[in-house]
């Protein structure tokens, strides 16, 4: 079961892109890896439309299941590379605590990955904190940040009004 599958009061309020939304996020994906000069391969590229698709954030196991436009499955390497790749250039995030995966919505390179994480519709909403002292401090005391995620569960506007 897909996490916000038994939240039924919120509905399509945390939507997935779709349309003109998701062909222009997978062409600036393209560009950026044209920029660094990586590939954004067939895998990883249907990957990442599952992972913008999406309504909330995807296990590897659902992503695994979606992956072939007929509906057949995808081999589990292929799909935990692409999230490998994609996580390596910043186009998604691991939630750790859920063990999913979304797609970045902040287009900044290496910043800070925070997370509003919903308990009741399973939707995760990144923003952008501001925690300036706290990396200095690390950093003043010699330790090497490779990344920070932050993340905070409750329950979206949608689930506290439904």
């Amino acid at each position: 079961m897909r996490m916000g599958d038994a939240c039924h009061h919120a509905d399509g309020v945390h939507a997935g892109l779709k349309g003109q939304a998701l062909k222009h996020a997978l062409a600036s994906a393209e560009t950026r890896c044209a920029d660094t000069q990586e590939r954004l391969t067939a895998p990883r590229r249907r990957v990442l439309e599952l992972l913008l698709e999406a309504d909330a954030p995807l296990k590897a196991y659902d992503l695994i299941a979606a992956f072939g436009a007929g509906g057949e499955p995808a081999k589990p390497p292929t799909v935990y590379r692409a999230l490998e790749f994609l996580e390596r250039l910043g186009f998604a995030h691991r939630i750790e605590s859920l063990n999913a995966y979304v797609p970045c919505r902040l287009e900044a390179d290496g910043h800070v990955a925070a997370f509003l994480i919903c308990d009741c519709c399973g939707a995760a909403e990144e923003f952008e904190p501001d925690l300036t002292e706290g990396l200095a401090a690390a950093r003043a005391s010699g330790y090497a940040l490779r990344a920070v995620t932050l993340e905070a569960r409750g329950h979206c506007p949608a689930c506290r009004a439904g």
